[in-house]
């Protein structure tokens, strides 16, 4: 008779371009997206938690072809039930971003929402993209929208609430800088410069334009004409425009000045007689009063031409907030931290539903950025505190151990029993540092006679054994003998002292 295969055992590893997270890094995301909802709520906006599944036709541009299914979303076919057989099913997605959901949830319900509607979100986004160094295929986003107002409010809103969030989580003053453009200027510039309805030019000169940053004016220069030699010596195509059609972008990217004002006569200039150049000039001013209103200065918000932030996708006002302090990269070059946040007008997106143009705007936090960002900082605790251990002496006393953790409990405090093998006392005392626990209960079979307990600082216990002389150790007991009915009140009073 054939020996039957075992059947392998399956690898433990994560799937590729998804990761783990563990306690620290899940408490400290949540701390931050409770502070950033917060703010969120102060400017009167309500919470949405849309499906995690849309169908793929509501994620519009991310629609799968026919040769690749799963291009860009991790997509998969319903069965028809009515047609098993066929290849007729609707196709699903994870979402790609919360932003699609928002345009498909307020397409179907604007009925029932008020209008304006202002929502936010947070939540993973799914995409199904070759992952790289930080770039993973699941990651969350943290979203705020504004539905329904064409109004250059609700942009000013959006960039004066983007600020106060960097602000609340732990970013100061002077280490971000919102900076506002405007699609509508941009496509008056491409007006100018004579491409019309080439939309393989236009994109071409948007690419171009987004390397401002790197390659400088020249660069650009280079690169929407002739083409140019990159660092490594390898040459790189340009655009083929001539040096006149060229120069309208240099202009409108070289137009920031000193001032708002200047920075608005040279843009008009870069824009020469567009209407929608115009427009988006106006528009950009407006912003500009409204957040001067507010008391949001040069120094927290700006107008900055050179933002381009994928502009096909917006119609109007453009926005990113970027970290301005200095860190060091993986080969110990200093460089800007960048760009942590984004978004834009976008009065299209809803239309593809409705058939009629509703007007939207909206931003969203890349939230692993912010997070890496606040560690940059040294604003999130490199070890959270763990719960109070109540030890175990005796296994037949569980419920002596079970009633000091729930009077610890009902008294706010973390708790835990040590649920582990408890025959090794010195393991409990590991296993509570492992858990970077505060403080341990100990009450043994004297204890229990004697109507004590012994509470352990272990905070105050690894600093005496880290530095102390024997004399200071003395004076510094970590370990307290107090009366059974004192284990609330002593624990708290330890708490208290460890700050």
């Amino acid at each position: 008779m054939a020996k039957i295969k075992k059947q392998p055992r399956p690898k433990a590893v994560t799937p590729k371009g998804f990761r783990d997270y563990f306690g620290e890094e899940v408490t400290q995301r949540s701390e931050m997206l409770r502070a950033i909802a917060g703010v969120y709520h102060h400017y009167g906006f309500e919470a949405l938690e849309s499906a995690a599944v849309e169908t793929v036709e509501a994620l519009g541009k991310f629609l799968p072809d026919v040769e690749r299914p799963n291009a860009g979303v991790f997509a998969w076919q319903e069965v028809d039930e009515n047609d098993p057989d066929s290849n007729k099913g609707d196709w699903m997605a994870l979402r790609y971003d919360l932003t699609a959901p928002l345009a498909r949830v307020y397409a179907q319900h604007r009925n029932d929402l008020p209008s304006p509607y202002r929502r936010y979100a947070m939540g993973p986004v799914w995409r199904n993209e070759k992952p790289g160094p930080g770039r993973y295929r699941q990651f969350y986003q943290c979203d705020a929208d504004t539905v329904g107002t064409a109004s250059m409010a609700a942009d000013a809103e959006i960039c004066m609430m983007l600020s106060d969030t960097l602000e609340t989580v732990g970013i100061p003053r002077g280490d971000y800088l919102v900076r506002v453009n405007n699609r509508k200027v941009m496509n008056g510039v491409l007006e100018v410069m004579g491409l019309g309805d080439d939309q393989l030019a236009r994109d071409n000169v948007l690419r171009t334009i987004d390397k401002f940053d790197k390659v400088g004016e020249a660069g650009v220069r280079e690169l929407l004409t002739k083409g140019r030699l990159d660092a490594s010596g390898a040459y790189i195509d340009g655009v083929g425009l001539s040096a006149d059609q060229a120069e309208p972008v240099i202009a409108f990217l070289t137009s920031k000045a000193d001032t708002a004002a200047k920075t608005f006569e040279n843009l008009r200039a870069a824009v020469g007689a567009s209407k929608v150049g115009a427009e988006g000039i106006g528009e950009l001013e407006q912003i500009g009063d409204l957040m001067a209103a507010g008391g949001y200065g040069a120094d927290r918000i700006e107008i900055d031409p050179s933002i381009v932030r994928g502009l096909g996708y917006y119609t109007g006002p453009v926005y990113e907030a970027e970290l301005t302090f200095e860190i060091f990269d993986d080969k110990g070059r200093k460089r800007q931290f960048g760009s942590v946040a984004g978004g834009g007008r976008y009065d299209d997106l809803v239309k593809r539903f409705t058939g009629q143009e509703v007007p939207a705007t909206g931003m969203s936090i890349g939230v692993d950025r912010l997070l890496a960002a606040l560690r940059e900082k040294g604003r999130l605790s490199a070890t959270p505190t763990g719960p109070v251990v109540v030890t175990v002496m005796d296994k037949a006393r569980m419920a002596d151990y079970q009633a000091m953790v729930a009077e610890l409990r009902n008294a706010g405090i973390r708790a835990e029993v040590y649920l582990g093998n408890p025959k090794n006392f010195g393991n409990q005392l590991k296993y509570a540092d492992k858990r970077n626990s505060p403080i341990a209960v100990i009450e043994g079979g004297d204890e229990k006679e004697n109507g004590v307990i012994q509470i352990k600082d272990l905070i105050l216990g690894a600093k005496i054994a880290e530095s102390a002389t024997l004399e200071e150790w003395k004076e510094r007991p970590s370990q307290f003998e107090v009366p059974r009915g004192e284990l609330v009140a002593k624990v708290r009073e330890i708490l208290e002292s460890q700050g």
